[in-house]
């Protein structure tokens, strides 16, 4: 090459005009997310420098104020104008501020904060060696059975990282809904799943039942990611861009100039097509809808009781966030491709979570198909494509999630020697034995039956009627058959705590401390209030209905 060529190249590479701009950062509406982060990062830091004996307070304390800090942000950006007049697209394009965003925020924050009351909770195991225990592990790296496992038992040790791995998971879910380019996406649904992950492993009890579900979620999920992933790059490659608008814009025909490079594969219907598909799928796995529903059971049931009502509550909420943000912001134009099998999805989902459930005896299998169902019912909510349907999908997560929690919080009271007894069976005359907690637990089962008066019914009326007024009649016809094959084994199980006679070797109700009592009465509180006067919180999820684009 020539000194003339190279001296070119020199200058060309010297030339200021192709300099790199920094990227702008609306740090103050980042804000809720940054919070969370941040006080995982902190929760990481405790964990290496703080002595053992205090890192359970230190990080218990850190985990609730620094949810709350993040809700009050949430609620001081809407208060300022974000979710309606001022709602924008924030972090140069990456992340949108608006309402569904902010609305979805503060149910995960709310949500994360009495899920870490769950976590917390240390009276409801018997002592052991003078320690109080919670649900979780005493040392995870130890092999169960083993000898360093007994040991660490017998030292008081605790796995208080519990709390900075919720908080990752959280920060996550946080920008899993808001987030407005594929990679956002893509990034957020790792963060917030790798922590899962590791959460589901660490049960005290049944350790190797534990470890089993960690492991089949794990391996799911990396399949799910996977499909995501190679959804995203086909996507990229029929648009040119991983942002959500230059996307829409894309299927829409709106598009003007083409870069040359891109001219051969942009606009190409079958990687719009198959990208759509895939990413849509990873999304499906992730709120459990049939037929990527296999990991529920056996994760819910196998994962530390705390985690499993986090985990039914957060990651659906999160995950229908994106979701809803995908096909009302990325494909309104692909509406006649994607409807047709959202409708499919959604009626297997309602009617083979409704069926399975029946068979089961686990107390936490049953729940499972429940959740499988109440994804059905929230797909309807999905698939009505107006603003309603945005709305219902908002109120019925609101509701779903604090009923989820509450049911959970309650099934790690009922315990006999080997832990919470989960099975059916053991639940019989709960009623007479404890009236308050069968009568609690029966509550949330009729919320979830959509009974009147309940947020159950709220929300469901309100997903039906969306789906009803945007073409999906049929629909709401299957909807209301699943929900009266779910209510036969709400109700049997409610028939079973109060009509039959308690074993004399049954399982006792252990009694929580504060913060489970918190947790369970927040989700009493929560359901009745929503199904006794629902009015100010759906006009809330109707005001916050409007995606950015």
């Amino acid at each position: 090459m020539s000194a003339t060529a190279v001296h070119s190249l020199w200058t060309m590479a010297a030339d200021p005009v192709d300099k790199i701009d920094a990227p702008t950062i609306e740090y103050g509406q980042l804000s809720p997310v940054l919070i969370v982060i941040g006080a995982a990062v902190i929760g990481v830091l405790i964990e290496a420098f703080v002595p053992r004996k205090s890192r359970y307070y230190a990080q218990l304390f850190l985990s609730v104020v620094s949810l709350a800090a993040a809700f009050a942000a949430v609620v001081g950006l809407a208060a300022r104008g974000f979710g309606t007049t001022k709602a924008q697209i924030a972090a140069m394009g990456a992340i949108a501020v608006d309402g569904p965003a902010l609305f979805l925020q503060g149910t995960i924050l709310l949500t994360g904060i009495v899920a870490i009351f769950t976590f917390a909770e240390r009276r409801l195991d018997p002592l052991s060696h003078g320690n109080r225990v919670d649900s979780f592990v005493a040392q995870a790296g130890s092999v169960p059975g083993s000898e360093g496992e007994q040991d660490a038992t017998k030292a008081g040790f605790a796995t208080t990282e519990v709390f900075p791995l919720a908080l990752f998971a959280i920060g996550g879910m946080l920008v899993f809904p808001a987030a407005n380019d594929l990679l956002t996406l893509f990034i957020a649904l790792e963060v917030f799943s790798l922590p899962l992950y590791l959460l589901c492993a660490l049960a005290r009890r049944k350790r190797l039942m534990s470890q089993e579900s960690a492991v089949k979620y794990f391996l799911l999920g990396a399949f799910a990611s996977a499909f995501t992933l190679f959804g995203i790059a086909l996507l990229y490659g029929y648009a040119g861009s991983v942002s959500y608008a230059t996307v829409a814009d894309v299927v829409e025909g709106n598009v003007k100039t083409v870069d040359p490079a891109l001219a051969d594969t942009m606009g190409n219907d079958a990687l719009l097509l198959i990208g759509v598909a895939m990413v849509v799928m990873g999304l499906l796995f992730k709120v459990g809808a049939v037929p990527f529903h296999m990991w529920t059971p056996d994760v819910y049931q196998g994962a530390p009781t705390p985690v499993t009502g986090f985990m039914a509550a957060a990651t659906k909420v999160a995950a229908f966030g994106a979701l809803l943000r995908l096909l009302y912001v990325v494909l309104p134009g692909l509406r006649w491709d994607w409807r047709p099998v959202m409708w499919g999805v959604a009626v297997i989902t309602m009617l083979g979570g409704a069926i399975i459930a029946i068979t089961q005896t686990d107390i936490k299998r049953l729940l499972a198909y429940s959740s499988v169902a109440h994804a059905g019912f929230i797909l309807a909510g999905v698939i009505a494509t107006t603003p309603d349907g945005i709305s219902s999908v908002l109120f019925y997560l609101a509701a779903y999630s604090f009923v989820t929690i509450g049911a959970f919080a309650v099934v790690t009271l009922v315990r006999d020697a080997g832990g919470e007894a989960t099975h059916l069976s053991k639940w019989a005359g709960l009623g007479r034995r404890s009236p308050l907690v069968a009568a609690v637990f029966a509550v949330f089962l009729l919320a979830f039956a959509g009974i009147p008066l309940t947020s159950g019914f709220a929300g469901k009326f309100a997903v039906f009627k969306a789906a009803a007024e945007g073409g999906a009649g049929p629909l709401v016809v299957v909807g209301v058959l699943s929900s009266a094959i779910a209510a036969f084994f709400y109700i049997r199980v409610i028939v079973l705590m109060f009509f039959s006679e308690p074993k004399a070797d049954g399982p006792t109700v252990a009694v929580p401390s504060p913060l489970t009592m918190t947790a369970i009465g927040m989700g009493v509180a929560v359901t009745l209030v929503l199904g006794v006067a629902p009015q100010y919180f759906l006009d809330l999820a109707n005001q916050a209905g409007v995606f950015v684009r």
